[in-house]
C-alpha cells in the first residue's frame, strides 16, 4: 500500500501522526521533519491524509475490547459551512467504541453508524441515549431486523461520559481553519479518533510488553505490525 512513495512508511506515518496528534497546520509539520533531516513539501503531507483510513482498518484489528453497556450520542462538526453530525459511542468506562460522520441527523444515519459500530466490536447488552427519538428508532429498527434484544436507556446523566469526550475531538477541529470537503473531513477526524483511542490504551500490543509511547506509535508502524 506503501509502494511507489518517495518516502518509506515510517516518514509517511510520523508526518501524519504530527498533524494528527498536534493543532499544526502543514507548514509547520513540514518544519518539523526539516528538524529530523527529512525533506518534504507541505503539500506531499496533505496528500498522506490518504493513508488514514487504511491507518483504522488495521487498528480495529488491534482494539481491546469494549463493554457492553455504551453511550451513544451525536455532536455536531461544520464542512464547508454546513452542519454535519458525528456519531460517538463509548463504554462506560470511556473507551471509545466507535464514530461515523453522517451528513444528517436522521434515522437512517443512526442505524448506518450502529451497524458499523456493531461489526467492528460486537452487540451490547444496553445502549443509553438522550431524548432523540432518530436514535431511539434506529436502536429499535436495529433490534427487529437482527433479532437483537439491546435494551434502551434514556437518561442524560450517564451520558456525561460520551458529552466530556466530545470536548477533546472538539478541542482539536476548532484549533484547525475547518473543512472544506467531506471526505477530508471524514478522515480527518478518523486519526484524530484514532489518535485519541491510542492515548487512552485501546490498542493491543501484539509483542505483550508495556504499552507504547503514543508520541512514538506511528514511528514504529506498531499498528502495522
Amino acid at each position: 500500500m506503501f509502494k511507489g512513495h518517495c518516502f518509506p512508511k515510517s516518514i509517511i506515518l510520523q508526518a501524519v501522526y504530527f498533524k494528527l496528534r498536534f493543532s499544526l497546520c502543514y507548514r509547520d509539520v513540514e518544519e518539523l521533519m526539516t528538524i529530523r533531516s527529512v525533506k518534504v513539501d507541505h503539500a506531499s503531507i496533505q496528500r498522506g491524509g490518504k493513508f488514514t483510513p487504511l491507518v483504522d482498518q488495521q487498528f480495529n484489528t488491534r482494539k481491546k475490547p469494549v463493554g457492553n453497556r455504551w453511550r451513544l450520542d451525536e455532536t455536531y462538526i461544520k464542512v464547508k459551512w454546513q452542519w454535519r453530525y458525528l456519531y460517538r459511542a463509548v463504554d462506560k468506562n470511556g473507551n471509545t467504541v466507535d464514530f461515523l460522520l453522517t451528513k444528517r441527523r436522521q434515522r437512517i444515519s443512526a442505524h448506518e453508524f450502529l451497524r458499523k459500530a456493531i461489526q467492528n466490536n460486537g452487540k451490547p447488552a444496553l445502549m443509553n441515549i438522550d431524548k432523540s427519538g432518530s436514535n431511539n428508532e434506529a436502536i429499535k429498527l436495529l433490534n427487529r431486523r437482527t433479532f437483537s434484544k439491546i435494551k434502551i436507556r434514556q437518561c442524560k446523566y450517564p451520558n456525561n461520559i460520551i458529552e466530556q469526550d466530545h470536548r477533546k475531538i472538539k478541542w482539536r477541529l476548532i484549533q484547525g481553519l475547518g473543512f472544506k470537503n467531506f471526505e477530508s473531513a471524514k478522515r480527518t477526524i478518523a486519526g484524530i479518533e484514532i489518535v485519541q483511542m491510542i492515548k487512552k490504551n485501546q490498542l493491543i500490543n501484539p509483542k505483550k510488553i508495556q504499552p507504547l509511547n503514543p508520541s512514538i506509535l506511528w514511528q514504529y508502524d506498531s499498528v502495522f505490525h
